[in-house]
Order: C-alpha cells, then sequence, then structure tokens
C-alpha cells in the first residue's frame, strides 16, 4: 500500500513543482516502491484525472470514506476502474476495502462519464485520453477534428534493424495484413481506435523507417523482443544517416553512445560496405558504467557485437587521437549531453484535477434539495483544484539560471566537437541534440568553425547540396538569425519541431568535413584539450 501514499505525495496541491515530475520522482529518497511504479501510476492518474474527478465525486466516496484523501482517493479508483490487477494491495487492507465497497457506484459513474463524452467502450475513450485529450467531449467519430498543431499526436516510429531482417521480410512477416499509406499526416490522425488497426507509413527520408499510428504497441511482438525491430524517434536516426559512413573510411567513434540506438544504426549502415572494402569497427564510448551495460544490451539485442567495441567508463576527452587505435578513425558522431528540450513527453505530464470532497458534499445536498422540492435546478460547477502551474523560483531567477545552465551546456558541447576535431585521420563528424535551443546548437556550430583548430585542421560544415539524399531534402532548416544571417551556415544545419505535421521530436544536427589534403596527421603531440581551445 505504501505505493499509493507514495504517490500521493507527488500530486498533492502543495507538493514541490521545481522540476520535471519524472526528475522528482527518480530523485526522491527512501521509496519503498521503485521510481518506475510510482511515476507510471502518477502519469497515468494524471491523464484520467477529469474523468476520475467526476467518478469519485458523484460516487462520494470521499463523503462517505473519511481516511482517505482527494489524492488517495484518485490514486484509488483509478486501479479499481483502469489497471489490470486492480489496487495494488492485499484484499483486507483497510483503504482497498473502503475503495471496492464503493466499487459498483464508481462503475456505474464511470459509464456515465465515458457516455457523456460520446465514446461506446473503454478501449475507445482509453484512445482518446492517451492523446492527451482527457477532459473534451469529444465523440469518437468526429476525434479527427479535434488535432491541432500543438496537439499532434506523435506517430510510433520503428526502425527496422538490417543487421538481422529487411523492410521486405517484414512487410511479409510482422507487418502481414497492414496497409501502406503514403502521408504521415494520415497516420498521425488515426487516433480512433476503431480504425487505427493495422496501417503503416515507409519514410520518405530515412531508409528502414516506419511510422504506426499513436496507439501502435509492438513491445510485446518477437520481433521487438529479438531486436528485429528497434523503437527509435526518426529525428533520432538523422546524426548515423547524415554521417552516411563507409567501410572504407575506416573506423568510427561514437562519442557519446548510450543507450544505443544511433550506435546500432551505424551498424546497420556500415555493413553494406563491409566485405568489399575489409571490416571496420565502431568504439561506442561511454563514461557512466552503469549506461554502459544498457549499452552492451542493446548492443547484443541488435545482433552488433562483431562491429561495435563498447568502451565501458571511456570519457570521450580522455581519448588520445595521436595514439591507435583512434589515430585511424575515420569518422565520429558525437550527440552528447544536452537540455533534452526536445523530448516528447518532457515535462509533460498534464496537471492532475483532483476531486473535491466539499463538492461532493455540495452536489448531495443538492441533489435531495431536488428531490423536495421536485423542480429542475442549475447544475453547481464543481471548482477544479490543480497542482501549481508555477514553479516556487520566481521567473526572472529561473529565466537566469536556464541561461547559465544553457552557456554552461555549450561550452561542454563545443569542447567535445572541437575534440573530435583533433582525430587526423577523422574526415566526418556530425554533432546533434534533442534540445531546441539554440545555444546548443547553431551558436556551438558558430563557435566551432570560429576556432582556430578548426581553421588549422581544414574543418568546414558539410553545405546541405552535399548531404545524403534524405537528409538534403529534409525541409526544416537551421536558424537564419541564430547563425548571425549566414543563410549557407543556416541551411547546413538540420532541426526537427516537435509537436508539428512532421511526427518527429524536437532535434538538431549538423555534419563537418575536412578538406583532404588536410586529413593526414601533422605530427603535432596531443596534450589535451586547454581552456582556451574551447
Amino acid at each position: 500500500m505504501s505505493l499509493y501514499y507514495e504517490a500521493a505525495g507527488f500530486i498533492e496541491p502543495l507538493a514541490p513543482q521545481a522540476s520535471s515530475l519524472k526528475s522528482r520522482v527518480y530523485n526522491a529518497k527512501n521509496l519503498k516502491s521503485t521510481p518506475a511504479q510510482v511515476f507510471a501510476l502518477v502519469s497515468e492518474a494524471s491523464k484520467w484525472s477529469p474523468i476520475l474527478k467526476e467518478v469519485v465525486e458523484k460516487s462520494q466516496l470521499l463523503l462517505h470514506e473519511r481516511k482517505l484523501s482527494p489524492a488517495l482517493g484518485l490514486l484509488l479508483v483509478h486501479d479499481l476502474l483502469l489497471a489490470k490487477k486492480g489496487i495494488a494491495a492485499p484484499a483486507s487492507h483497510p483503504l482497498r476495502a473502503a475503495v471496492e465497497r464503493h466499487k459498483a457506484r464508481a462503475q456505474a459513474e464511470f459509464t456515465k462519464a465515458r457516455l457523456r463524452r460520446g465514446f461506446s467502450s473503454v478501449e475507445a475513450l482509453r484512445q482518446h485520453v492517451n492523446q492527451g485529450r482527457q477532459d473534451t467531449h469529444v465523440p469518437e467519430q468526429d476525434c479527427r477534428k479535434v488535432i491541432s498543431l500543438d496537439q499532434r499526436p506523435h506517430p510510433r516510429w520503428i526502425r527496422l534493424n538490417s543487421l538481422k531482417t529487411s523492410l521486405v521480410e517484414q512487410l511479409a512477416t510482422t507487418f502481414s495484413g497492414y496497409r501502406t499509406v503514403d502521408s504521415l499526416e494520415e497516420i498521425i490522425e488515426e487516433n480512433c481506435p476503431e480504425s487505427a488497426s493495422k496501417i503503416l507509413h515507409i519514410d520518405l527520408h530515412v531508409p528502414d523507417l516506419i511510422a504506426l499510428p499513436p496507439s501502435a504497441d509492438l513491445s510485446a511482438s518477437s520481433a521487438y523482443k529479438n531486436g528485429v525491430l528497434i523503437f527509435q524517434d526518426k529525428a533520432s536516426c538523422f546524426p548515423a544517416y547524415l554521417l552516411d559512413p563507409h567501410a572504407q573510411h575506416g573506423d568510427i567513434v561514437d562519442a557519446c553512445a548510450a543507450p544505443g540506438n544511433k550506435t546500432t544504426h551505424l551498424a546497420a549502415l556500415i555493413q553494406h560496405s563491409q566485405s568489399e572494402y575489409g571490416k571496420s569497427k565502431i568504439y561506442a564510448c561511454e563514461r557512466d558504467k552503469a549506461r554502459a551495460t544498457i549499452l552492451q544490451k542493446m548492443i547484443r539485442l541488435a545482433g552488433a557485437e562483431d562491429v561495435v567495441t563498447v568502451q565501458e567508463g571511456q570519457d570521450f576527452l580522455r581519448l588520445d587521437p595521436e595514439n591507435e587505435p583512434w589515430c585511424s578513425v575515420g569518422a565520429v558522431l558525437l550527440d552528447p549531453s544536452c537540455s533534452g528540450s526536445g523530448i516528447i513527453g518532457r515535462d509533460s505530464t498534464p496537471p492532475i484535477v483532483l476531486p473535491s470532497r466539499e463538492a461532493t458534499a455540495v452536489e448531495t445536498t443538492d441533489t435531495m434539495k431536488r428531490k423536495r422540492k421536485r423542480k429542475p435546478t442549475q447544475d453547481r460547477v464543481t471548482p477544479r483544484i490543480d497542482t501549481p502551474e508555477q514553479d516556487p523560483v520566481s521567473i526572472p531567477d529561473d529565466q537566469e539560471t536556464l541561461r547559465a545552465r544553457l552557456q554552461s551546456l555549450s561550452t561542454f558541447q563545443t569542447k567535445l566537437l572541437l575534440h573530435a576535431f583533433r582525430f587526423p585521420q577523422t574526415y566526418k563528424v556530425t554533432y546533434s541534440t534533442c534540445s531546441l535551443y539554440a545555444e546548443e546548437n547553431e551558436s556551438v556550430v558558430l563557435a566551432a568553425l570560429a576556432s582556430p583548430i578548426t581553421k588549422e585542421r581544414g574543418w568546414r560544415i558539410l553545405h546541405r547540396d552535399k548531404q545524403v539524399d534524405g537528409m538534403k531534402r529534409w525541409e526544416i532548416r537551421g536558424d537564419v538569425t541564430a547563425c548571425n544571417g549566414d543563410v549557407e551556415i543556416a541551411e547546413a544545419c538540420i532541426r526537427c519541431n516537435k509537436g508539428t505535421k512532421e511526427g518527429t521530436q524536437g532535434f538538431f544536427v549538423a555534419a563537418f568535413v575536412r578538406d583532404q589534403d588536410r586529413i593526414v596527421g601533422d605530427g603535432d603531440e596531443w596534450e589535451g584539450l586547454s581552456d582556451s581551445d574551447s
């Protein structure tokens, strides 16, 4: 039962909101339940809270069970009605017994709430809620009409692991019976459960990438469990594809590799040229040993052990470019730590609407009056009790903190990029973030291009017309203003925005190439990066 008490602590109206829910849960100390359990319960209850508020109030649960707080009542009713195994507590536990005494009434009120919203089944309502539309009364036949640019569902992107399969094979097996549609828009709009059965879209920019409707879930499929299918956002596929690695160009370093999606994508891309030009290696650096363990599992699952060597505990900045095997590395994929502001779902847990004990009492009194007077009265509007929307920190201080944090990240990211430029045989580098901030994107590109290291070693940005075909055709480019008005550099940069018709998370990537006559090292001995280099 500690799960519900601990989860309630994160949704009470006065709970601190200085950081994201996920951060608060996973950084909490002395939890008896696992953070994953607490986070999942709070997240799901948040999505359903406007509906569950009605159920709790109209069933008069809080009025009859005084030991239940509004938060506990909401969480327990959520699991009573929506969890596959019901309330996660012994049947004899007093709080479980208290809620289950009202099970029939709660189920009846839940059914009424569903019908008021125009949904014929719980599954249809569940799909509606999962699209973030939990308090909108929209009949399921009209659900396509509610999508706006800032509320677009995110498609389910799946990369077909060409180390183990092919598009043709998967269309004939895992996706046998699926209908292929030409428009991604049709996939995104497919948020009505009755019609979202089996359709897919083959991506037009990245090979071996498909999109399924947002409701699609293949996590239980054998293809996913065996590493044949890899769940990877489209934008996350851009760095490896833009790097366009070939075995004849030598080995590759993935500088910040965990959890391994980009690493295994690199492995899949170079496999086709391995036999003709020899065998290239991918060195996957991960300085965090726990994350390196996850990386190892991902590589084994994807069948990339023969291509990828994990450098467990290896800090990319501590690699000496002049020593073996690094002196012969031909390409570097750099996807460093960033603010993560482009990630879908980051800080997007909806505000929890808690039921009110007072509202229940008021409704009961009004009902009794209506029965006595036998004449219609106006429905009383139940006040919404939401968690605070603003952080306890004042906005000016928060903005100042954000600027300082972005400056620190930008400095570190530039340092990593310049270190990648020091490898004597390296001919190409991609730099990417899942950030929306120019400080981490275009500003890093400009700082790197202005560095003496870059000029001395012949590095330049890879212009749009020289990029691999799918990236050349991608329309969303860098911010011209953030590039100080340099249109050519802005066009060379690639951006993705979240919540748009392209169906990606927020992302940024740029590639750098080197003059051929500068690729052979000049014999300078590497002495590490100094502060002035960044």
